[in-house]
């Protein structure tokens, strides 16, 4: 599945990780419309973009991506969950969503990404 023109919202606080995701997206084509550090602005964000797909950091700073998945999931936009532990580490109700492990490679994400925007 090509991912080309896809746009992406991202929320990611560590910087070099989140500067890798930005690299990794622009291979695969994607435009990424924007990012958050925090949950707060993640939420204020959520509302005012357009966007295709959200790569969503399970732990933000100290706090969980549970009510950016809900909003997400309740206005039906595709997500993916990146995590350096395992599924169990997901929000309950979003257990069987896609999810990354970290550390990643691009092919990682763009099979993660087809998935989601499948689904």
């Amino acid at each position: 599945m090509s991912l080309a023109g896809t746009r992406v919202f991202i929320v990611e606080d560590e910087a070099l990780i989140l500067f890798s995701l930005q690299d990794m997206l622009a291979d695969l084509g994607c435009e990424v419309v924007a990012s958050a550090l925090r949950i707060d602005d993640a939420l204020a964000q959520v509302g005012e973009l357009a966007f295709d797909i959200a790569i969503l950091d399970v732990n933000v700073a100290g706090e969980r991506i549970d009510p950016v998945a809900d909003l997400l999931a309740n206005r039906g936009v595709p997500f993916v969950f990146t995590t350096g532990y395992n599924r169990g580490s997901l929000p309950q109700a979003h257990r069987e969503r896609t999810f990354v492990a970290k550390p990643y490679r691009t092919a990682d994400l763009q099979v993660a990404l087809g998935a989601a925007l499948s689904d």
